[in-house]
């Protein structure tokens, strides 16, 4: 697979896949943090990085195994990294970076350095696929590297917040190159909008009829730095909106996204969920909940299984946008479902007997 955009996610992603082939699982017992030890015919140490794209100039020409440790990448040490032969190469800048990041992204000169032709690159690479791990706000550079994704013959993994997966067009011309495509905006693990959906469907499932909620995000590393920028952010307030408020059948005042910068946290994220409820006799009933979690890993067991999901559609010849993986891993997938019924269409894909 390649990578595009070498930050914290991508950091513990790699970091991740060289723990686990380090410590296999079919040889330790030791399945923690995975979701599937297997999925299909693939384990999660059978990933390959073949090609990585970034516009930091302390990244560009290194190999990913130091990039991923070059800041300001702050995400926590999972495993040493052996030299990968992957060096880091120029993407295009356009709207991947705001104004205000550009000294802490230390964006290369234009003057200085030319971008690569990415698709050519993923096509010399012999990339499988590429994930987009792009700043939210890249509404052109997701679209960019969707192109390029589709130029080269790779099937695509949006993990921001931008509507690639969930546009018919976009997913109509994956479909029509027989290239599986999944998104949009990756969820974590045992993250803000798992944990926030969890409660709303025991509220429901309980009889309690949810009056308000909200969930507010504080973070300290450069995601949340340039999501000071409220420009930025319309298309990640509404996915993380839509993830809860799918579920429930009636209009519920709330108010989801991130809310501040806080330095001192780096890649700790803290999150506080509210819900307010009346439950039997019309009795009212509250939750005052706080999360906190390592961002970027928390998120890397879910990309790891989409990754092998969108293997397992290039081996079948499957193109378009793949429901299942995308409804149980994505906070804004063409099929909004519940997370139970999305891990049975998950496992009914493995099986063979759903086709996306």
């Amino acid at each position: 697979m390649a990578i595009a955009g070498v930050g914290n996610c991508a950091s513990a992603l790699v970091q991740g896949v060289e723990y686990y082939r380090k410590n296999p699982p079919e040889k330790t017992g030791n399945t923690t943090g995975l979701m599937h030890p297997t999925f299909g015919p693939y384990k999660v140490e059978d990933i390959d990085f073949v090609a990585a794209f970034d516009v930091n100039r302390k990244k560009l020409g290194r190999d990913l195994s130091k990039a991923i440790f070059t800041g300001p990448n702050c995400a926590p040490k999972i495993s040493d990294v052996p030299d990968m032969d992957v060096d880091v190469q120029p993407g295009p800048i356009l709207d991947g970076v705001a104004p205000h990041m550009r000294v802490p992204f230390n964006v290369y000169s234009r003057s200085r350095v030319k971008p690569v032709n990415v698709a050519e690159e993923l096509k010399e690479a012999k990339a499988d696929m590429l994930v987009d791990y792009l700043p939210v706000g890249s509404e052109k550079g997701a679209r960019y590297y969707a192109q390029q994704a589709l130029d080269a013959g790779c099937g695509f993994i949006n993990c921001i917040p931008e509507f690639i997966a969930t546009d018919a067009d976009w997913a109509k011309r994956f479909e029509e190159k027989r290239l599986p495509i999944a998104g949009d905006d990756i969820k974590s693990q045992v993250g803000a909008t798992i944990v926030h959906r969890a409660l709303v469907d025991l509220f429901l499932k309980r009889g309690v009829r949810v009056e308000e909620s909200y969930q507010l995000n504080l973070g300290g590393d450069t995601d949340f730095l340039n999501m000071t920028v409220e420009e930025r952010l319309h298309s990640k307030r509404i996915s993380k909106t839509t993830a809860v408020a799918s579920l429930i059948p009636y209009q519920v005042p709330t108010r989801i996204g991130p809310s501040d910068y806080v330095p001192a946290l780096k890649n700790k994220k803290i999150c506080y969920i509210y819900l307010k409820g009346k439950k039997w006799g019309n009795i009212p009933l509250q939750i005052d909940l706080k999360l906190a979690v390592e961002d970027s890993p928390n998120s890397a067991g879910v990309v790891a299984d989409v990754i092998r999901a969108v293997k397992i559609a290039l081996d079948r010849r499957v193109g378009g946008a793949l429901n299942s993986i995308s409804s149980y891993s994505f906070k804004y997938p063409p099929v909004k479902i519940p997370d139970g019924q999305a891990r049975e269409w998950v496992e009914e894909f493995i099986k063979g007997t759903r086709e996306r």
